[in-house]
């Protein structure tokens, strides 16, 4: 797309920013690709339609506040990246656009206040446990609740499932083959911290010791999709010195995985840009790591038939690429046949903190999500996202289905133990 950006006025983003907007060749592709196109029915709310108002905001033709509420509303799912023949790299406009948006945008009060809560609690999950724990008191009255409060009050389980503490190392069992570090994760350490428990047992079975480091912090992820570049980059340079001397780095939350994978970025034109690139390389989602391995080894045979849906994480599908690992995990189990949902592309509407921020799409995009699982005429849907996981309890809880939610990786350490 011809365009007159500076990408020198800028800054470090320039460059990146201004190769999306040249790339993009205004084809339409991404246009089925697109769930809030799908939800709202606009071409400003499509992947072509929002490049173009990034473009004019850049180039200084369109005020900023005309372009937000069309580029708020955007999932940051990537879809349109695969689905776009010329390769744009929407990633690399979205969330840097975002961020030197925030700081010439103004919000609400009550907006304001919500996002600082969220900033304050979710990354932390001492803070966020605590939190969650004082919101399961009030959760009775949410229907006397602010609007806004009650998307967060509709995603915590009830009741919260017990804490669980991580060692610092865990030893291989049998034969040494590697030495990873995992990356724990903020909410999924008290939503679900089984799936970090999971993922210990399966790895130290396979020979991998894992490493689980006290200085770890958040991934920066949620506040890198929000615009918070200066909380994005603190986490990423935390993270940067926490991992180090692994054979690899171990996510089990596609958005995490995700966002460590986008560290270059984040810290574009700063002195720890090179580090980033280094330890973005060693980031790997727990189904590859598990698959370059060769497996988890011999799963007993129980002798049963059970068929499993699997969901694609859109930033474990569409923001690292990983489609086929997850599924091939599962089909190693025996009696296992995995089926694949309708409109299987399509976001579930989890998307970070989307559900706070956009709770009318999400919840829509979630209850179309619940029932493709529930026309599969599964028992069990696997995905490999507590974000997804969270959101697709919630829906097929309300639609009164009893499919179990797992991750991926509890259900292979299930197998595992003959359970």
């Amino acid at each position: 797309m011809l365009h007159k950006i500076d990408s020198g006025k800028i800054g470090p983003f320039g460059e990146p920013m201004e190769e999306a907007v040249r790339s993009c060749v205004h084809c339409g592709f991404c246009l089925a690709a697109c769930p809030t196109y799908g939800e709202l029915e606009q071409e400003l709310d499509t992947p072509r339609g929002r490049i173009v108002l990034m473009k004019e905001v850049l180039e200084g033709g369109l005020e900023i506040e005309d372009a937000l509420p069309h580029l708020d509303a955007c999932l940051g799912c990537l879809a349109c990246e695969p689905a776009c023949p010329s390769g744009v790299e929407y990633r690399n406009l979205i969330s840097p656009f975002r961020a030197l948006a925030e700081d010439q945008r103004s919000r609400p009060l009550g907006e304001k206040v919500r996002r600082r809560l969220v900033s304050w609690t979710l990354p932390h999950p001492d803070r966020f446990r605590v939190a969650a724990r004082m919101a399961g008191l009030v959760k009775p009255l949410a229907g006397v609740l602010p609007r806004s409060m009650r998307p967060m009050m509709d995603l915590l389980p009830s009741p919260l499932p017990p804490e669980q503490k991580l060692q610092e190392r865990y030893e291989a069992r049998g034969e040494h083959r590697a030495t990873v570090a995992l990356l724990a994760g903020c909410a999924q350490q008290v939503l679900d911290p089984d799936i970090n428990a999971a993922t210990i047992d399966v790895l130290t079975r396979s020979g991998v010791e894992v490493v689980v480091p006290r200085e770890q912090t958040c991934c920066g992820a949620l506040s890198w999709h929000v615009g918070d570049h200066r909380a994005a980059k603190e986490y990423a340079r935390r993270n940067i010195e926490a991992f180090s001397k692994v054979d690899a780095v171990i996510t089990n939350a596609a958005g995490c995985g995700s966002g460590m994978h986008e560290y270059p970025l984040i810290l574009k034109g700063t002195d720890d840009e090179e580090r980033a690139a280094e330890l973005a390389a060693l980031v790997v989602d727990v189904s590859v790591f598990l698959e370059r391995l060769g497996g988890p080894g011999e799963i007993p045979d129980r002798g049963e038939e059970v068929t499993i849906a699997y969901h694609d994480a859109c930033h474990l599908s569409n923001g690292q690429g990983v489609r086929s690992e997850p599924r091939r995990l599962l089909q190693r189990i025996p009696g296992v046949k995995v089926v694949e949902l309708c409109d299987a592309h399509l976001c579930c509407g989890s998307a970070g903190t989307y559900n706070i921020d956009q709770p009318e799409v999400a919840a829509s995009l979630g209850e179309q999500k619940a029932r493709a699982v529930m026309d599969s005429g599964v028992m069990m849907v696997a995905s490999g996202n507590i974000g997804c996981l969270t959101q697709l309890k919630m829906h097929l809880g309300r639609l009164d289905a009893s499919i179990e939610v797992r991750h991926t990786i509890q259900i292979l350490r299930d197998a595992l133990n003959g359970i």
